[in-house]
């Protein structure tokens, strides 16, 4: 499951737009922060993640958070400050399952690639969508997971959200904030509508005739959406909106979004559910984990400012600031997780989250004092370096992040290992043991 909101730029403390979203996936599915520069595919060809699929020559510089063994990105965000939060949703409309097709992650990063405003990377979708289709699985252990996918695309002056089931469409652009979480929000409102939508349902008997179309009724599978908790978590992104124009908002706030849980004093691992938006995995009922976040402060041509954790639990994690035409992400510097543990950040500092799954409060308080302290110091620099335009000084407080986080995971792993979890719940005890056995074996 997953968050992904929008902010527009009148609503925000800098005048820019802000996209953000907490990617949720499999425990123990590493994610990836990766950099493509602008460049040439003289074949006019690649290789999506189950099928090769044309595509332009030229192609554009991207940022991308996405699991390590998929060719698509879960969120991402272009040189020309377009960027996209791709999310799934359930509908009754059943996939063939034949991986024939692309994944939202797919039609993300290709729609990233080719376009220089959010209205084109809407039409790159639906261009590749029409021609593809989306069956296609987009779990990693979990080799039934398919589904429809939302979009949210933004870019410094405009935003739309896309919603799909199965072959259908609808979209409409936003002018406000705006939440996806796992379920359909399109209703009546739509800007276009798939021109065989409204007969498909019709004939199905999912909406009657008679009434205004609407979309959400006519394609939301009720049961899958119910259990992911979608309509909880939306609410919860709203919630954090200054009613008024005048009470504006900034990148801290996205941040405190991405971290929120439903229980706010005492909160503890086990006791969260699927109504949390920072996601902490506890067996079949929430199996999946928050494994990446992403805020991006939309700036016209090269000049977003990319904040990404590149780790598990944004409460328990550290936003860092990447940049277009930086090469901290391509260096030694900074290795990319692969399946199995490794010297990768976000592997580095996984060791710390499942240390804090047994001692969450403790473990919390400390990464929350670094939390506050560094992260407002990389702000205060972030915005005078989006004047100087300084592209070394922004590699340098990319790396300078990295290492000072790096060396927190050294201060905590120092810190005297707690071999049971300080939690009352045998079930959640068990469910992260096995995927303790499940990691170490998978390094072996």
């Amino acid at each position: 499951m997953c968050d992904t909101f929008y902010s527009p730029s009148h609503r925000n403390v800098y005048g820019n737009s802000i996209l953000a979203k907490n990617s949720d996936r499999e425990p123990n599915e590493a994610q990836q922060i990766v950099r493509f520069p602008a460049q040439s595919r003289p074949e006019k060809r690649v290789q999506a993640t189950f099928i090769a699929v044309d595509c332009p020559e030229q192609v554009h510089e991207v940022i991308l958070s996405k699991p390590f063994h998929m060719w698509g990105a879960e969120m991402g965000v272009n040189e020309h400050g377009v960027a996209i939060g791709n999310e799934a949703v359930f509908t009754k409309i059943k996939l063939a399952r034949k991986n024939d097709g692309l994944t939202g992650m797919d039609l993300l990063r290709l729609a990233l690639e080719q376009s220089k405003t959010a209205k084109l990377a809407l039409e790159m979708i639906l261009e590749y969508f029409g021609k593809y289709g989306q069956d296609a699985c987009g779990g990693y252990q979990d080799k039934g997971m398919y589904y429809s996918n939302s979009f949210l695309i933004a870019d410094t002056h405009s935003a739309y959200v896309l919603e799909t089931a199965g072959p259908f469409w609808a979209y409409k652009q936003i002018q406000s904030f705006h939440a996806i979480s796992n379920l359909l929000t399109i209703g009546t409102d739509f800007d276009q509508i798939h021109p065989d939508a409204k007969v498909f349902a019709y004939k199905k008997s999912w909406i009657k005739e008679d009434v205004p179309f609407d979309f959400q009724k006519a394609f939301s599978e009720p049961f899958m959406t119910f259990m992911g908790r979608g309509a909880s978590r939306k609410q919860q992104c709203e919630l954090h909106v200054p009613l008024s124009n005048t009470n504006k908002w900034s990148i801290q706030d996205a941040f405190r979004i991405l971290r929120s849980h439903r229980i706010k004093d005492d909160f503890e691992p086990n006791r969260g559910d699927m109504g949390n938006i920072c996601l902490h995995a506890q067996g079949i009922l929430t199996p999946s984990q928050t494994t990446g976040s992403m805020v991006v402060e939309l700036r016209d041509e090269a000049n977003s400012s990319v904040w990404l954790t590149g780790s598990s639990a944004p409460c328990l994690s550290v936003f860092k600031p990447f940049y277009f035409g930086t090469n901290t992400l391509n260096t030694d510097m900074f290795p990319q997780a692969s399946q199995r543990i490794d010297h990768s950040f976000w592997w580095q500092w996984e060791k710390i989250h499942r240390k804090a799954l047994k001692d969450y409060k403790s473990i919390h308080a400390v990464i929350q004092s670094f939390q506050q302290e560094k992260e407002n110091d990389w702000l205060k620099e972030d915005q005078l370096l989006s004047v100087s335009k300084d592209v070394k000084m922004r590699e340098e407080l990319s790396q300078k992040s990295i290492k000072d986080c790096l060396q927190l995971v050294e201060k905590l792993e120092q810190q005297k290992k707690n071999s049971t979890f300080n939690i009352r719940s045998l079930a959640y005890s068990l469910y992260w043991k096995w995927q303790n056995r499940v990691m170490k074996h998978e390094r072996n």
